[in-house]
């Protein structure tokens, strides 16, 4: 009994999640470069004749959902794991809830548009 409670004790039951602390730093500075890759490459595309002029938004959204993946995956830590399921079901309601009110946003501002009287009538009518 004692032995267990001294091998519980060896290994110091103070650890970072995620691994060793060397591991840690490294995870963040792949992170780091990748992002300020992906964001040198960003500005580069938007600022060049090289890239194909209406090509150009569609590979800055390739560029944002990329920077996006490398921010989920060495900063906040988000994986396939099994003991990930908890953050992955939160960051999946927070992308709902952001759908969400982005969706009926545009809703309730496209039927105001519509229902919304001209301009220059309103304009007659403060005169």
């Amino acid at each position: 009994m004692s032995h267990s409670h001294s091998e519980k004790g060896s290994r110091g039951g103070d650890t970072v999640p995620g691994g060793d602390t060397t591991e840690g730093v490294g995870s963040y500075l792949i992170g780091l470069g990748l992002a300020s890759f992906l964001t040198v490459v960003a500005f580069f595309i938007s600022g060049t004749t090289l890239v194909w002029g209406p090509s150009i938004p569609v590979a800055l959204v390739v560029l944002a959902i990329a920077q996006m993946g490398v921010h989920l995956v060495f900063f906040l830590h988000i994986t396939t794991g099994p003991d990930n399921v908890n953050n992955v079901m939160a960051l999946a309601f927070g992308v709902l809830i952001v759908m969400l009110l982005l969706a009926g946003t545009l809703w309730i501002m496209s039927h105001m548009n519509h229902n919304m009287m001209p301009m220059d009538q309103i304009m007659r009518m403060q005169r």
